[in-house]
């Protein structure tokens, strides 16, 4: 999650043989430019067996490996017309206030608790941790994440991969549901480019039900006005968090200060853990509903009080229309 110009720190890559997973596939998405995509090959309920309550208490924040920043000359995607997709719960207008909080755990009820969980995944033998949140869709089954938390920036892809939504300190209140099919920005996928750090995971059921049918969904919006007033979710695992509760940020947000990215600010010290975790505007915090329009991507190692989220522009309203399809 931290960097410094001109490095990055990235995940590691995945290994190609690990524990309880099969083979999988990728390929780009047929009729869509600049989406891949990857179908998990290992059944489901494989996946869920090898997440036993033990492995889930020792996976921790995935170790950062360096690589060269090529992020300065990196274009922004033109904006188009604004699109918003409403969750499955109306959400009601309410007044905010711009008030920061960089970081608290989320105490109140509210569809929020719900539709934020917890990510679990396997690199090189190691287990870890990411956050997400789940989205409106055709299919019920999504899930929005960053892309460093499915595939890493040498384009192997996250297995054994599972969505724990409204985890609470061990506690699997709606179950846990298995990746079948991930996608991300060719771009992500080609050089891990933090300007497309965005995944969209469709889960298998789980007791034959759709994920979005057990604990709801938020809205998602793409081509939004920037500089807007956010609250951001996740599971932080790393100094003095422990990845136990769901916390949050919010305030405005602001351009990279490093000029190195497009993405977006937000004063925030969540740490390792939240990555991927969903970023809502237009938040109402008595119903716990809101839109997604970013992630929790990545930190410069000079400004740990700054997390960026990437822009939700073409790239990602392009992987998510071809996810909610899978």
């Amino acid at each position: 999650m931290f960097k410094s110009a001109p490095f990055a720190l990235v995940v590691p890559a995945v290994s190609a043989a690990l524990a309880a997973a099969g083979p999988a596939t990728s390929h780009p998405a047929p009729g869509v430019t600049g989406v891949v995509d990857n179908v998990i090959a290992t059944a489901s309920s494989a996946t869920l067996r090898y997440w036993t309550a033990e492995r889930m208490r020792r996976a921790v924040i995935p170790p950062p490996r360096h690589r060269p920043n090529a992020m300065a000359d990196t274009a922004a995607p033109a904006a188009g017309a604004p699109v918003v997709i409403p969750g499955s719960a109306p959400a009601r207008a309410t007044r905010h206030r711009s008030v920061e909080t960089p970081g608290a755990p989320w105490t109140s009820r509210g569809a929020v608790r719900a539709t934020t969980g917890k990510v679990f995944f396997t690199i090189d033998g190691g287990d870890y941790v990411c956050s997400a949140g789940t989205v409106s869709s055709a299919n019920h089954d999504l899930v929005v994440t960053a892309g460093h938390c499915a595939q890493d920036a040498t384009g192997k892809w996250a297995r054994n991969w599972i969505y724990v939504p409204g985890y609470d300190q061990g506690r699997r209140p709606y179950g846990a549901f298995a990746a079948r099919h991930m996608f991300v920005p060719g771009t992500w996928s080609a050089r891990g480019d933090e300007n497309f750090d965005v995944a969209l995971v469709a889960l298998a059921t789980s007791a034959g039900r759709h994920v979005a049918d057990v604990v709801g969904a938020q809205g998602i919006a793409f081509d939004q006005p920037r500089g807007g007033l956010v609250y951001g979710f996740g599971y932080p695992a790393g100094g003095h968090y422990d990845g136990e509760r769901l916390t949050y940020c919010s305030g405005r947000t602001s351009p990279d200060s490093h000029k190195i990215t497009k993405d977006e600010g937000l004063r925030c010290d969540m740490t390792e853990g939240s990555s991927g975790g969903p970023w809502l505007t237009r938040f109402d915090a008595a119903t716990g509903t809101g839109v997604v329009t970013s992630v929790s991507s990545f930190k410069y190692a000079d400004d740990p009080a700054t997390m960026y989220g990437p822009y939700f522009g073409p790239a990602v309203r392009h992987i998510y229309d071809r996810a909610q399809q899978a």
